[in-house]
């Protein structure tokens, strides 16, 4: 089973709502987003429903996804020109413990490039996560 259609529409809102983003969060961002999608192209429907209510936008749940989250802190960023901007969230223990261990050594790598002090982040084609 294929995800379903809309999953191109959010894929592609994302990436337009990276352009917004500093270069390097963009390109680590659009990155990790492109490889996320490759991988759930051919989920079941239970899991493709998952992973979009994780990625879309939606009136009914503002601020727990994805793509609304980042929509907002962009807003938030050029409304306060004054303070850097932080964008992302800290992820509580529940939902660490729904991810797998493949996931949590994703998200650590992640955090490692996104956390570099004083470094460009550098982009590179990661093969070890292909299935």
């Amino acid at each position: 089973a294929a995800m379903p259609g809309g999953a191109r529409g959010l894929y592609r809102r994302i990436l337009l709502l990276h352009r917004a983003l500093p270069a390097a969060l963009r390109a680590l961002g659009d990155r990790y987003v492109k490889e996320e999608f490759r991988k759930h192209k051919a989920a079941g429907p239970a899991e493709a429903q998952r992973f979009l209510r994780e990625w879309e936008a939606s009136a009914r749940r503002p601020a727990g996804n994805y793509a609304a989250l980042i929509q907002q802190q962009i807003n938030e960023d050029k409304q306060n020109l004054k303070e850097k901007a932080v964008y992302g969230i800290q992820l509580t223990e529940e939902k660490l413990n729904d991810f797998r261990d493949e996931q949590i050594g994703q998200l650590k790598e992640l955090m490692d490039e996104a956390t570099k002090p004083n470094k460009k982040i550098t982009i590179s084609k990661d093969s070890e996560h292909k299935n």
